[in-house]
């Protein structure tokens, strides 16, 4: 496997090699593996100065642009994706039908969107087999440690391929429905936040919400296709 590398086009941006990565479904009692393509994933979670410079308001109630954006539901993710994508001159990943206002996302895009739950499983273990990369308290803020508030992002040490925070401090929405079948239009959110206890910040903690759910422990990092 190949060290993923900062992708120099794209500041704040890692490529993340190709390989293979296990899933599995708690509820269903289901696993699964897939295969994952070299794709590129934020560094950091997106920032409360990225929000504000992309929308000219920052989203909830912080001030300082370190701290990761929160308050921002599915909907509003998808929508920044597409504006981070103007704002760099490329084609937006996503779309909405004209009669179902279901959001489509085109897969041969080269604009940001949101990880899927695979890539971002995958990239948050970082070739490592356990249920966190690195001692919990080294690598994430959680409800032990917080102080029950959100922190600035990078303050914590990565993981094996340079990704901060992708344990606690916030939970980061992914493209995929949780269950269709008895969910709806839930979408998954990874990682554990802030006021989580140490059992709930793990690669493999999935949850779930409706697509305008918003909360001060939740938003996004962005991805890309490689090119």
């Amino acid at each position: 496997m190949h060290t993923p590398t900062d992708d120099e086009s794209v500041p704040g941006m890692v490529r993340i090699p190709a390989g293979t990565v296990d899933l599995r479904d708690d509820r269903r009692r289901a696993r699964w593996q897939e295969e994952i393509e070299p794709f590129l994933l934020g560094r950091h979670p997106v920032t409360v100065a990225q929000h504000h410079a992309l929308t000219g308001a920052p989203p909830g109630t912080a001030a300082t642009g370190a701290l990761p954006a929160t308050d921002v539901s599915w909907l509003d993710a998808v929508d920044l994706c597409n504006r981070f994508s103007a704002h760099a001159g490329l084609t937006p990943v996503y779309s909405r039908d004209a009669h179902t206002g279901e959001v489509l996302r085109d897969p041969d895009s080269d604009g940001y969107r949101l990880p899927t739950e695979a890539e971002w499983q995958y990239a948050c273990k970082a070739g490592t087999t356990g249920y966190r990369y690195g001692e919990i308290d080294a690598i994430a803020w959680y409800e032990d440690n917080s102080g029950g508030r959100v922190h600035q992002t990078g303050a914590k040490s990565p993981n094996a391929w340079g990704l901060h925070d992708m344990l606690g401090n916030v939970w980061e929405w992914c493209w995929d429905l949780y269950d269709e079948e008895v969910y709806g239009e839930y979408r998954t959110f990874r990682g554990g936040g802030w006021a989580d206890p140490e059992r709930g910040c793990g690669a493999t903690v999935r949850r779930r919400s409706h697509p305008t759910f918003a909360i001060d422990d939740l938003g996004l990092r962005l991805a890309r296709n490689v090119r």
